[in-house]
């Protein structure tokens, strides 16, 4: 939103993403209403449409922001702290957990689906997800660099994305099978090339 919100409105705000974001797990994008929202969140639909004046198409990408955080949020305090290669394993452990209890169920995968991509706001919300997480990556890669556990010559930047590519590679097969045999082959690849001080 453009306007500055008071503490109170971005505390409404925040409630009534977050209810919209359950009702999204519970019934799925297609089935949600802004009715079941407002009796979630115990806010009216003047308030709904205060704070989303275009009613549930902009509710549902600032769920989908809200999701992507998440995605994040659920990976800490790992994934800011990739100091050594058993903080990596600890990482590379909180994402298998994490995908295998999500099972079938992916909130943003239903939120940014192949239609919802299309839209430059939907685009947004992905292409920010992927910058962070990618970030993230690269700062623990070039921290394992300077203290010698990793080549210099690695290039950062291209095995973070590689490591990115297997994650998400891993989730599709995960979304088709419920197995997570995919996603754990792609991490210990990946990690297992970095070791080696090869380009992943």
């Amino acid at each position: 939103m453009a306007r500055e919100l008071t503490r109170k409105g971005e505390a409404t705000r925040a409630r009534i993403v977050a209810g919209a974001a359950a009702e999204v797990r519970e019934r799925g994008v297609d089935d949600v209403r802004l009715e079941d929202v407002m009796a979630r969140t115990g806010t009216s639909k003047g308030q709904l449409f205060h704070y989303f004046p275009q009613g549930k198409e902009e509710l549902l990408l600032a769920v989908a922001r809200h999701e992507a955080d998440q995605v994040l949020v659920d990976q800490q305090p790992m994934l800011d702290d990739l100091t050594s290669w058993p903080a990596w394993q600890a990482w590379r452990d909180r994402v298998v957990e994490r995908y295998r209890a999500q099972g079938f169920q992916c909130p943003l995968n239903g939120l940014l689906g192949p239609a919802a991509r299309r839209s430059p706001g939907a685009q947004a919300v992905v292409t920010g997800l992927m910058e962070r997480w990618q970030g993230r990556l690269v700062v623990g890669i070039r921290h394992l660099q300077a203290a010698g556990e990793v080549a210099p010559e690695v290039d950062a930047d291209r095995a973070a994305a590689a490591l990115l590519a297997g994650i998400q590679g891993g989730v599709v097969l995960l979304l088709a099978t419920g197995r997570t045999e995919h996603l754990e082959a792609a991490l210990d690849v990946a990690l297992d090339g970095l070791r080696a001080g090869t380009r992943v």
